[in-house]
């Protein structure tokens, strides 16, 4: 990937048409008419040999021909030609190529290959990026660049716009220009061989012209990629996603629209929730978001006032509201004083503010003015139903002005509905062209409201931080890789409750007392000692759930039960499957189930996500990608609570408020557990806990199954979301004999990484921050603890303080750019422990990451006053150079050269 080469796809100077045509409804007379319509101000460049000129611009015969190489080539040739123009068009030295042609993976040449893969050969050879194939192309509005085969061209704008489907690029793009709403880019991906997802999010997420970004999604390949992309992006703007195949069927259809793999529905959810993404589930929905993006201010808070000139549309809005968890504002009697000066005695005295129907302009003008004005509120819908007294453009008009002329008009969020469709179209262009939110019904307006919302919540929510699970909790990686390890050299497939237990136990999680036994005799010896009651139940390996079997039998209370039931058990599961092997019996204490809840916890592996932590009631009829709430490991304590509040929100865990029921803490605690086991044990193919018996503080796992992987099963990609590095802990001794825990940054540290920056001179401050700056917020310090490991790193040192805690001493932390080609660190050291070697320690630990990270540089910039940390970089190996101009010190290593790290 290379965010450079991508340079030359939003931002060419030149564009190439191969296969320009002067025949009505060819692909090259399309492109042609849209990019001299458009206004691009480069050189458009036919290349035909059929033609002297096309549309009146001279024509190439060849690409050869061409005076100078083009940034962009749209090729819109048959898919049997592509090949060989992209390896002449990437030998001329071409930096991007837009292919339209569909059916390229399915065509193969006389060897076999498919034209798809000879095509991206000769891409890849050359340093050629591919945009395609079955692309509908792309537009530039700010470029006045439409190299793209869509019936309009697009408005400019401040929204990005990416979508896998040429037919919702053009829906979009219809009713974008209908509504007057504009984009900064708007992109087809088409079968996204090449450029994918990722890189534009990359690019888009730092794009200054780029407010807001909107996908349409069949697949996602590089999911890895995609969610580090989409998590930074994020974090600078909001990201809408219209994803198809939220049914098997769709998924189905989905795959054979773009070959991509078919993924979890329920998995694409969670991840785009992680990633900190908005998820609309039609275009409808989408619609109504893009024009809130296209209007909105970032929003300050929740709460929502309401104006109307009916009772029924308020009502309407407020149901909506508060059925999406909104919140509706509260006036205040000052609020409430000044409108009852402008409005009849009989309006609503509350929010909904009800001005009564034959509300005139006046009116409106006057409660919306009051309500601007006030501190009660973050956002303001206005409703209007159509009036015998008409008013309705005069009204909109006077809303308008009000607006504009407001003070708080970049701080508050005003959306408007005009119902109705003849009455209310002008005023709904009106609102448009003043750059005003409009929606047709109160509960789309509404929505698009809670889209801002939930937007906001969810970045919160990611920069939350979350407490450490207690200590006397056990984390024995060795201990259950060594477990897993041997059952797979005996070819075990499958580990039940008997198996499972110290598996589950290194990480301290209790599972019932449990004993396999091969017939009643042993059933009835494990009995006499273990103590009664007893459950007795199946030990098949072709039996998935044993209770659809009867293979079950619960509070035995004697020898002779014992027997009983194993008879039984044995008859009933030999009558409904003949065939099944019974290996034996398993004998289990009956759990305490009185006041306690039942639950089921499974983690599956997902074809594109891989696993995927499931969190439900259970029962054997149990899909847990609809039956659950998902999440993708790694878990922290706060990501298990908003997975659990997830799960009683959309009611796929009930609060059954028994006396020894839920309890948040523990919960959270053990499904952080099970992401520690789950990213530290790779052998685990999938993990069904059912049911496990919460009780409180106590959660018991009653029934497990662990499913292994093969032995030589390669998962070393198998997670979506890079883990916390824990193989980089390593402790040492400073100069003064102090030791220290060199390790990465975690989101827990957050408190005490504010101490430690609390705690520089401010002297150090302004060697580190190339100024004066304030004290950090906790929106900073978020972004500098919660860190993708995938694409930054953050080494801490640590110590034992006086009263036993850690305490931070130092910090050195880098990001890299997407394409992994430099790395830019900066680094700062308690002024009370300079000069003792720690600093050295910690560039030096970056140093070595990064090398083993096959990054090529590694850079650095300080100030001229910090002249220890230039001396210390040369020691390392940097070449320090001195920037008169800038009054900069530049720190440069080649991190491949064979003396990168030594010492001078």
């Amino acid at each position: 990937m290379s965010q450079r080469t991508l340079h030359s796809l939003f931002k060419p100077t030149s564009v190439a048409i191969i296969g320009a045509s002067n025949s009505e409804k060819r692909a090259g007379n399309v492109l042609m008419k849209n990019l001299l319509s458009s206004g691009f101000s480069g050189p458009i460049m036919p290349v035909t040999p059929k033609y002297r000129a096309v549309m009146g611009v001279l024509a190439y015969p060849n690409i050869e021909a061409l005076p100078i190489k083009p940034d962009l080539a749209v090729i819109c040739t048959r898919a049997s030609r592509v090949p060989a123009i992209v390896e002449t068009l990437a030998q001329f030295g071409c930096k991007v190529a837009i292919i339209m042609a569909s059916g390229m993976a399915q065509e193969m040449n006389e060897d076999g290959v498919s034209l798809l893969n000879l095509a991206m050969q000769h891409a890849k050879r050359y340093g050629m990026r591919i945009l395609g194939p079955n692309s509908l192309g792309m537009l530039l509005p700010p470029l006045g660049l439409n190299a793209s085969l869509a019936h309009a061209s697009a408005l400019p704008g401040k929204i990005a716009f990416v979508s896998q489907s040429a037919a919702i690029c053009t829906t979009v793009l219809d009713w974008a220009n209908n509504k007057g709403i504009g984009f900064s880019s708007f992109i087809s991906l088409g079968d996204a061989t090449d450029i994918n997802f990722d890189e534009l999010l990359d690019f888009l997420g730092r794009d200054s012209r780029t407010s807001a970004i909107m996908l349409y999604i069949d697949s996602v390949n590089e999911k890895r990629h995609f969610l580090s992309a989409a998590r930074a992006a994020s974090r600078n703007k909001p990201i809408l996603v219209i994803k198809s195949g939220r049914s098997a069927e769709g998924v189905r259809a989905a795959k054979l629209h773009t070959g991509g793999i078919g993924g979890n529905d329920a998995v694409y959810e969670a991840a785009f929730r992680r990633a900190g993404m908005l998820r609309v589930n039609d275009l409808i929905e989408l619609f109504a978001a893009v024009e809130s993006l296209a209007h909105s201010n970032p929003l300050q808070g929740e709460r929502l006032g309401i104006i109307s000139n009916g009772g029924g549309p308020a009502v309407l809005a407020v149901d909506e509201l508060i059925l999406r968890g909104g919140k509706l504002a509260e006036l205040s009697q000052e609020t409430i004083a000044k409108l009852d000066a402008v409005l009849p005695n009989t309006w609503s005295k509350q929010n909904p503010v009800d001005i009564i129907g034959d509300a005139n302009a006046s009116r409106y003008a006057s409660a919306l003015n009051i309500l601007m004005d006030s501190e009660e509120l973050d956002a303001i819908l206005v409703l209007h139903s159509p009036s015998a007294l008409g008013e309705s453009v005069e009204i909109a008009d006077a809303l308008i002005k009000v607006i504009h002329a407001h003070p708080k008009k970049n701080r508050l969020n005003i959306l408007t509905n005009w119902s109705g469709e003849d009455s209310a179209y002008q005023a709904r262009k009106r609102f448009t062209k003043g750059g005003i939110s409009t929606y047709r019904t109160p509960e789309g307006a509404v929505g698009a409201f809670m889209h801002m919302v939930e937007y906001r919540r969810n970045q919160k929510l990611l920069q939350e931080v979350p407490q450490s699970i207690p200590d006397n909790i056990p984390t024995d990686s060795q201990t259950a890789r060594k477990l897993l390890q041997a059952a797979q050299a005996k070819g075990k497939a499958v580990l039940e409750t008997h198996e499972a237990s110290p598996i589950l136990r290194a990480y301290g999680l209790n599972t019932i007392d449990t004993w396999f036994v091969k017939d009643a005799d042993e059933a009835v010896v494990i009995a006499n000692e273990a103590g009664y009651p007893l459950a007795l139940k199946v030990q098949s390996p072709n039996i998935l759930h044993k209770s659809d079997v009867h293979g079950v039998m619960l509070n035995l209370t004697s020898a002779e039960d014992i027997r009983h039931a194993a008879n039984a058990i044995t008859q009933r599961v030999h009558q409904a499957n003949p065939d099944a092997i019974i290996e034996g019996m398993i004998v289990q204490k009956m759990a305490l189930t009185a006041g306690a809840q039942e639950i089921r916890v499974a983690v599956i592996s997902d074809p594109v996500f891989g696993p995927a932590i499931c969190l439900g009631e259970g029962g054997s009829e149990w899909d847990p990608t609809q039956d659950a709430a998902v999440a993708l490991p790694p878990l922290n304590m706060a990501l298990a609570r908003y997975m659990v509040i997830q799960a009683l929100k959309t009611h796929k865990l009930k609060d059954r408020h028994l006396p020894l029921g839920l309890d948040m803490n523990a919960l959270c605690v053990m499904l952080t557990q099970i992401s520690h086991i789950i990213i530290d044990c790779p052998e685990i193919a999938s993990l069904d806990l059912n049911p496990v018996l919460a009780a409180g503080e106590n959660i018991t796992l009653l029934d497990v199954n662990i499913r292994l992987h093969d032995a030589n099963t390669d998962n070393t990609s198998r997670l979506a979301i890079m883990p916390y590095p824990k193989e980089l802990e390593e402790f040492a001794e400073l100069k003064n004999g102090l030791k220290v825990m060199l390790r990465p940054i975690l989101p827990e540290d957050e408190p005490k990484h504010l101490a430690f920056d609390n705690s520089l001179s401010d002297e150090d401050r302004y060697k580190r921050y190339f100024g004066v700056r304030s004290k950090m917020t906790h929106e900073e310090m978020a972004v500098l603890t919660q860190i993708d490991y995938a694409r930054e790193m953050a080494f801490i040192a640590t110590a034992k303080g006086p009263d036993g805690d850690d305490i931070t001493l130092g910090a050195v932390r880098a990001s890299i750019d997407p394409d992994n080609t430099e790395a830019e660190f900066a680094m700062a050291v308690r002024g009370d422990h300079q000069g003792i070697g720690l600093g050295k320690l910690l560039l030096e630990k970056l140093i070595k990451y990064y090398q083993a990270n096959d990054t090529p540089v590694l850079t650095g910039f300080t100030m001229f006053e910090n002249r220890n940390m230039a001396s210390l970089a040369k020691s390392l190996g940097f070449k320090v150079t001195f920037d008169m101009e800038e009054h900069l010190i530049k720190m440069h290593m080649d991190l491949k050269a064979p003396n990168a790290n030594k010492s001078q």
